[in-house]
C-alpha cells in the first residue's frame, strides 16, 4: 500500500465540544503520522475554494457559514493508504448511516455537524493540501515504530 498524504479537518463544532484531542488519538492509534497543524479561523475565501465543487448546492451558503463560524483544526496525515483508512476511520458524511465505532457514528447525530472533513481521493488530498498549507509547513521526518506499524516496501 503506497504512503499517502491527507488533509483532515476538524470542523467548529468538533473544536466546541472538545473533541480534538479524540479525533487526533484515534489518527495516531490508526498508525498515521501528523505532518501539519494549525488551529485557524477559516477566511471565507478560503472555505469557499475549499468546498467549490459544492458552490452550485442549495446548502453551500450555510456551509461557508458555519466553517467560518469559529476555530478548526486543520491537519495532514501521511501514511499507507492514509485517504481511505482516514476515511473508514471517521465514517460516513451522514453520521446516521456511520459504522459504529466510528467518529462520525460516536460524536455526530447531524450530517452538517459531522465533527471532521477528510480528503476523499489523491487528487482532492493534493488540492486540499496545498490550500491550506505552505509546502514548508509539511513536515517529514522518521520514527522509530513505523516498521512496527506497516512492512516497508
Amino acid at each position: 500500500m503506497a504512503v499517502e498524504r491527507s488533509f483532515v479537518m476538524v470542523k467548529p463544532d468538533g473544536v466546541q465540544r472538545g473533541l480534538v484531542g479524540e479525533v487526533i488519538r484515534r489518527l495516531e492509534r490508526r498508525g498515521l503520522k501528523l505532518v501539519a497543524a494549525k488551529f485557524m479561523r477559516v477566511p471565507r475565501e478560503l472555505a469557499e475554494k475549499h468546498y467549490e465543487a459544492l458552490k452550485d448546492k442549495p446548502f453551500f451558503p450555510g456551509l461557508i457559514d458555519f466553517i467560518t463560524s469559529g476555530p478548526v483544526l486543520a491537519m495532514v496525515w501521511e501514511g499507507p493508504g492514509a485517504i481511505s483508512v482516514i476515511r473508514n476511520t471517521m465514517g460516513a458524511t451522514d453520521p446516521a448511516k456511520a459504522s459504529p465505532g466510528t467518529i462520525r457514528a460516536d460524536f455526530a447525530l447531524d450530517v452538517s455537524r459531522n465533527v471532521v472533513h477528510g480528503s476523499d481521493s489523491p487528487e482532492t488530498a493534493e488540492r486540499e493540501i496545498a490550500l491550506w498549507f505552505r509546502p514548508e509547513e509539511l513536515v517529514s521526518y522518521d520514527r522509530s515504530v513505523d516498521g512496527w506499524i506497516a512492512e516497508e516496501k
